[in-house]
Parts: C-alpha cells; structure tokens; sequence
C-alpha cells in the first residue's frame, strides 16, 4: 500500500499543465476502489490507519489536478514558490482595475431589468478571462517562466472567486 507523495505519480500521468481529466478520472476511481477503507475492515489496526491516509491522499490529490488553479499552484510549489498564499496580490494595475469593474457589474445585476440575462453576459465574460490566464500560466510554466506564472496564479485567484461568486448570484436569483 505504498503511494507516492507526487500527485501526478499516483494517477500515472505526466508532470505538467496539461491533465487528461478522462484518464484522470478512469484512475482515481480505480485508486477509490482498490485503496478504500472498506475493503481493510478486517486487517490490522496499521492497516487500516494506512487504507485511510493513503484515501486521503489520493482524494486530496485527485481535487489537485482536477481544479485549475489547485494544480497551477502545486506546480509552482514543486519549483519551490509558495503559490497558494492569498495573501499575494498581482501589482498588475490595469488588471485589478479590470476586476474593480468586474466586481462593480457583479453588483449591480439585481438591479437590472433582466438579472439573469446579465449575469449570463457576465459569466461568459468570466469564463474567458479564466481560460485565457489558464492558457497564460501554461505557457510561462512551460517557459520555466515561474516568477510570471506565480503572479498569474495570483490572478487566476481573482478570476476563480470572481467565477465562483457568479455562480452564487446565479443561484440565488434562481431560487426566486
């Protein structure tokens, strides 16, 4: 029951951006099935604890890669850059200003006459954002480029909150 600590060894995939959420899939259930601690119900106490870390593991791994900017900052920690910190803010000027509008807009769509229809308008306008920082991190990663991708990282932050609370307003003005 020996897994590796490398998210991208454990699903049998190679090291990069680029993940095939498919294969990525067809192995984490497989992994599911084989190291689930269920099937260690009668083993050693040992055995068992290690059924649960090694589920655990390959949980946390598998939510990694699946998640853009999850697996955007594991691979700029494995260079050694602490990519997760939300306290890192993008010094990107006209970006932050872009996200001041974006955020403005967020806040004005209950308002409008049609709120979903402009929320729709500001979804797609977000998705595209957070594909192109994703193609931008790509590329500066595949450059070894990391000081760039780490602030790109930071925002792909902006992006996936942004995205996210989208998402939210959508559902709440579905629920009336």
């Amino acid at each position: 029951m020996n897994i590796s600590s490398d998210f991208f060894e454990i699903f049998s995939l190679s090291l990069g951006w680029e993940v095939d959420i498919d294969q990525l899939d067809i192995r984490f259930r497989k992994l599911q099935r084989e190291f689930h601690p269920d099937r260690y119900a009668s083993k050693s106490e040992v055995e068992k604890r290690l059924a649960v870390q090694t589920a655990a593991t390959i949980n946390q791994a598998y939510e990694t890669l699946k998640d853009p900017l999850a697996r955007a900052q594991y691979l700029l920690e494995l260079q050694g850059c602490d990519a997760g910190q939300e306290s890192h803010v993008t010094s990107d000027g006209q970006f932050l200003m872009d996200q001041m509008l974006l955020r403005e807009a967020l806040s004005e769509v209950r308002a409008s006459a049609e709120p979903l229809d402009v929320l729709a308008s500001l979804s797609i306008e977000a998705q595209q954002k957070s594909m192109d920082l994703q193609r931008q991190f790509a590329q500066q990663y595949q450059a070894s480029a990391y000081n760039d991708a780490f602030d790109t990282v930071a925002k792909m932050q902006f992006a996936t909150k942004f995205v996210n609370d989208i998402a939210q307003l959508e559902a709440e003005l579905e629920d009336f």
